[in-house]
Order: structure tokens, then C-alpha cells, then sequence
């Protein structure tokens, strides 16, 4: 299968393989490792737009990208026209990304309930105000991310009215929101949305492996592949889904060994660019020991140390050893 070139407003992407924005993963050093491995646009984490209005902006944005990032696109999370507005073009001035990008997908309790993420899509007519007045006063291309709904005719619906509103893209997520993450992501929906909008639209949900990613892309007739949870701790996982379909064929490395060098990788990153001690290590590490043989035991000593030094030598030692 030839990998598509995605286009989002003027920009032609090398192909159509994203990194979707993840709430303390996406930071800059995770983006730049999984764009070494074949990602072809990775976003932001999502940034609360009242936050940036009201608070310290240049704190909010400080490590946020460099000019190793590109292209990329920022994703903003709110539930005013007024504030994502005002917000966006905060973004457009001092970062110039690719793209931005509304979140009406996440479906987190403290996201809803403040009316924002999956919770706007119950109000059609705010996802078109807020959309339409980002368009209208933004240069920089303005995408959606959103989740299917109970019925699909309630889909398309909200997918038709993104595109009249100007969208530029629009991400599906194949799950709703009441879902959480639990079941399958419904392909057959986001087949419907490809149809019914003229504008690119990138599957998301459920791209987990090399099998997974083609049959999303042939089965809905999408522009492009969002991976999200599946590349926490495995960003090696674009190399892997790039490969195959150019090809057919399966890479097969050393799981144990690729996991520990992405990580080593991962945190000469954190440290380059001055993040290292604004995340949880302690978390990531054991993302990137999911699944690997031993990896419980590894797990519990992470779990019981305190600073980066020692989770980076565990890991390390780990490297040699067998559980």
C-alpha cells in the first residue's frame, strides 16, 4: 500500500501518520523521538485556552516546541468562542504551527464537565460559532478532533457542520464519548464521516499495530492514521506501521532492547531541552516496559524509587538482565 501524502491547508505532509495530542505524554522530547521513527505531524498537548488567556502565558509555552519541532500543531481545549478565539491567535503569533486544532473529543470527567471536549458536541450550534470564528480570524489552518456519537446520522451531522464552519481537517475518533476507552472503535462510522465531507479526515482509535493500521485506512477510505495510546512508550511503533505498508513486510526487532534504547533516547531528550523534571518519569518508564517479559518486577522497583537518576539506571541495568 502506498502511504498517502496528507494535506492540510497549504502544507503537504511527507505522509499521512500523526501523533495524536495525549494530556502528559506529547511533551516536546516524546514528539521529536516519535518524528525520528516516521511521524509525520505530532501535536501539543492540549492547552486550556482560559489558561493561556488568564495565566502566565510564557509559562504555558516555555519548552513547549523548537524549531527541530516541525511541522507540528497545537491543540486547544475550551468551551468559549470568545476565549478559544482569543487564545488561538496567542498560538498563531508566538508558535506558527501547521495547524490548530479544537479538542471536542476528550471525554474526561474534568474536561465535560466544564462543557468542553466531547461535552460540545451536544451544542451543534456553539461547534459551528467556535469553529467559524476561528477561521475567520486565524491565517493558521483550524482542524476538530471529535468522537462518534449514539447515532450516525448525529455524526454526520456534527461532521457536515464542522466543514460548512471552515475546518480545514477533521480527526474521528471511532469511539464515544460515553466509551471512554473501552470496546472497539466504530470504523464503520468514521467510514460514513470520509464520505459524507469533502475536507481530509484522519481515523483515530484503535491503531495499535501494523495489521490495525492498514485495515483502518482501506476499510474507511481515510487521508491519514492518528495513533494515540499505542505509542506511549513505543514510538517506534511508527516505524513499524510505515514500513509495512510501504512494503508488506513486518519488522522484527528486539522488543527488550528497542524499548530500553527509546527510552535512553527519550530522556537524553528530556534533559536537551530542559524538561526532564516537569514530568512524571516514574509513570513513563513504565510505559516503556509494557509488555515486556519481567516487566511487572521492573515495575514495582520503579514504583518504589524517587529521583530520575535511579529510574534511569534501573532502566539501564535492566537492559542486561533477564526476569
Amino acid at each position: 500500500m502506498k502511504l498517502k501524502k496528507l494535506t492540510i491547508g497549504s502544507t503537504e505532509l511527507p505522509g499521512n501518520l500523526l501523533l495524536a495530542p495525549m494530556a502528559d505524554v506529547t511533551n516536546l522530547a516524546f514528539r521529536l523521538l516519535c518524528r525520528q521513527y516516521g511521524a509525520d505531524l505530532t501535536y501539543t498537548e492540549m492547552i486550556n485556552a482560559d489558561a493561556l488567556i488568564n495565566e502566565n502565558r510564557k509559562a504555558l509555552m516555555k519548552g513547549l516546541t523548537d524549531q527541530e519541532d516541525w511541522p507540528f500543531g497545537v491543540q486547544l481545549v475550551g468551551n468559549s468562542p470568545e476565549s478559544l478565539r482569543e487564545a488561538a491567535l496567542l498560538v498563531e503569533e508566538e508558535l506558527r504551527p501547521v495547524v490548530i486544532d479544537v479538542n471536542m473529543g476528550c471525554p474526561a470527567k474534568c474536561i465535560t464537565r466544564a462543557g468542553c471536549g466531547s461535552a460540545l458536541l451536544k451544542s451543534p450550534e456553539i461547534v459551528h460559532k467556535i469553529i467559524s470564528g476561528l477561521v475567520d480570524s486565524l491565517e493558521t489552518p483550524v482542524s476538530a478532533k471529535v468522537r462518534i456519537l449514539g447515532r450516525e446520522e448525529e455524526s454526520l451531522e456534527i461532521a457536515r457542520l464542522i466543514e460548512d464552519a471552515g475546518a480545514l481537517a477533521l480527526t474521528v475518533h471511532g469511539r464515544t464519548a460515553e466509551q471512554m476507552y473501552s470496546g472497539s472503535s466504530d470504523l464503520g462510522q468514521i467510514r460514513a464521516i470520509k464520505n459524507e465531507v469533502s475536507i481530509p479526515v484522519i481515523a483515530n482509535g484503535d491503531i495499535r499495530d501494523e495489521e490495525s493500521a492498514e485495515h483502518a485506512l482501506e476499510f474507511t477510505g481515510c487521508d491519514g492514521l492518528m495513533v494515540g495510546r499505542a505509542a506511549m512508550g513505543n514510538p517506534f511503533i511508527f516505524w513499524r506501521i510505515r514500513h509495512y505498508l510501504e512494503t508488506g513486510e513486518k519488522l522484527e526487532p528486539d522488543p527488550r532492547t528497542r524499548q530500553f534504547e527509546d527510552f535512553e533516547a527519550y530522556i537524553n531528550l528530556l534533559e536537551e531541552y530542559g524538561i526532564l523534571s516537569s514530568i512524571n518519569l516514574r509513570m513513563q518508564a513504565q510505559w516503556f516496559t509494557k509488555g515486556l517479559h519481567g516487566s511487572r518486577h521492573i515495575r514495582e522497583k520503579i514504583n518504589g524509587l524517587k529521583d530520575a537518576k535511579s529510574i534511569i539506571e534501573l532502566m539501564k541495568s535492566s537492559c542486561r538482565k533477564e526476569y
